[in-house]
């Protein structure tokens, strides 16, 4: 069992306490945020140690678990790794894809590991997804689509500045998601090409406690891109915050005997469907963690570090994912495609494992 001590202590971290309880390769024994009074409230909620953020990275824990805020991923990571800890960040794995790179250098000169979310496609939904795929369920895979379309954030998040700005966007925002799903299922990505738009160059603030203030939209707030994979297969994905309704699927995929509609990436489980002709039939989900399993990532690190195998969530993943995100842009800004030389595809999960159970 390896230490863990978790930096941030949002909203997000509280899934990640609850869940490391029933997660046998770790435990989180410290906590550590910027604001010391939700410093102490976490520690003493989870019953876990308080302390500074840089006495919790030089402290006695085996991995820093980085829940910070995308700006600081780099900036935390990088201290903890040079003090020879094991990373797990939250996503993105850095806002530039240079800090991506320095992060993964600095840990391999170091013999540490790097995982980064998100870790939605270990549960049970993608898992399946996988597997039909891999056994010939829709005979030869060709094609898919992905939409994350949505009208924004400025009408329900109680902070909805950030997603207008640089490293924000729905792209940034969402498309970790998606994307790693995507890689997880065909394997990397070698060739994108993107176009953009923005519907507003500021947004009205309708939610508390910021409702009558402006965000000021700085990036493209609708990002779409064609994506070749190594393998053969190509398709498009397209995320927004200027679409206010829509009936189209998270992510549908085509193959030469059929069509599989998928659940959304960022859930663990969700309904799986196959279509041939009209005819269309639910896929039972075929692995467990189907309910929100946020951590798994983390612990099948933690696992791959006792057994020495390769982690699924890696930052190699996550960096590649990165590269994808940033050459949507790149390939609208520039009006021609990118192309991509680096990229990972994680390994499926074993049959036959119980929940929160791993290799």
């Amino acid at each position: 069992m390896l230490k863990v001590g978790v930096v941030g202590c949002g909203n997000i971290s509280g899934i990640y306490f609850d869940n490391a309880k029933r997660m046998s390769p770790i435990e989180i024994v410290a906590c550590a945020d910027l604001d010391i009074e939700r410093t102490a409230k976490t520690a003493a909620k989870h019953e876990v140690t308080a302390y500074s953020v840089e006495e919790l990275i030089h402290g006695d824990v085996d991995i820093v678990l980085n829940l910070t805020t995308p700006e600081s991923h780099y900036s935390v990571a990088k201290a903890a790794i040079s003090a020879g800890k094991h990373v797990y960040n939250e996503k993105p794995l850095t806002i530039s894809k240079q800090e991506g790179s320095e992060l993964l250098q600095l840990a391999d000169s170091k013999c540490v590991r790097v995982g980064c979310a998100p870790d939605t496609f270990l549960g049970a939904g993608y898992q399946t997804v996988r597997k039909v795929i891999d056994e010939g369920g829709i005979g030869k895979p060709t094609s898919f689509t992905a939409f994350m379309l949505c009208p924004g954030h400025e009408s329900w998040h109680p902070n909805p500045f950030f997603y207008y700005e640089v490293g924000g966007g729905p792209m940034f925002d969402m498309g970790p998601y998606y994307l790693t799903a995507l890689v997880h299922l065909f394997g990397p990505v070698k060739r994108v090409s993107g176009t953009t738009s923005k519907a507003f160059d500021q947004r009205l603030v309708t939610s508390q406690p910021h409702a009558g203030e402006i965000a000021k939209v700085h990036i493209p707030t609708h990002v779409q891109c064609l994506l070749e994979m190594e393998s053969g297969v190509v398709g498009m994905l397209i995320t927004s915050f200027d679409v206010k309704a829509h009936t189209l699927p998270h992510i549908q995929v085509y193959g030469t005997e059929a069509t599989l509609t998928c659940p959304d990436p960022n859930g663990f489980g969700g309904q799986i469907m196959r279509g041939k002709g009209s005819d269309w039939e639910e896929i039972p989900l075929q692995f467990p963690n189907s309910e929100n399993s946020r951590g798994l990532g983390l612990a099948d690190m933690a696992d791959a570090i006792e057994s020495g195998r390769n982690h699924r969530a890696s930052g190699e993943l996550a960096h590649h994912v990165l590269e994808i995100m940033h050459a949507a842009h790149e390939s609208a800004e520039a009006g021609q495609s990118v192309v991509l030389n680096s990229g990972i595809q994680p390994a499926p999960m074993p049959a036959g494992l119980n929940e929160f159970e791993l290799d």
